[in-house]
């Protein structure tokens, strides 16, 4: 990836309202040239969507949570993913290596939300599961530092 292009991605991390007139003064582009930039970095898959972050205090989810679960018959299908889909409390579900299967993000609204939530989730998905709540969240949603990719060597080429 190019300077120019990780420039481009580092600034829309931060800030995905970043308008195409900011980019430019931010990396010394035109207009157009951002733009084009843009839309190649998205038809790559580089930049995949533009989202708004959610104070979840404010919304009223203010407890999150990791669920660690693991299959309780370790033969049964690979399935949890898909068949916790319809549990919108779920906000993101990871393929973890270790002792566990998945590790899953979620955010509900007290306690015993997240009790009712841990019992669906047993329900659903027939897996045991250990579970970590957030105390407090120093930093979150951090931009990506995109390395340079490393010259190639001249002595082999």
């Amino acid at each position: 990836m190019e300077e120019i292009d990780r420039r481009i991605v580092t600034l829309l991390a931060t800030d995905g309202r970043m308008s195409f007139t900011d980019l430019a003064k931010e990396t010394g582009l035109s207009v157009s040239a951002v733009h084009q930039r843009v839309r190649r970095l998205e038809k790559r898959g580089v930049i995949r969507a533009y989202a708004a972050l959610v104070d979840y205090d404010e919304i009223g989810l203010p407890l999150t949570a990791f669920v660690s679960i693991k299959p309780i018959d370790p033969s049964a299908p690979d399935d949890a993913p898909e068949r916790l889909r319809y549990l919108t409390a779920i906000e993101a579900c990871h393929s973890v290596a270790g002792d566990e299967s998945y590790i899953l993000k979620v955010r509900v609204a007290s306690p015993l939300a997240l009790e009712e939530l841990l019992q669906h989730i047993r329900a659903s998905a027939n897996v045991s599961t250990r579970t970590t709540v957030v105390l407090s969240t120093p930093y979150d949603y951090r931009s990506p530092v995109i390395e340079k990719e490393p010259e190639p060597d001249a002595a082999e080429g």
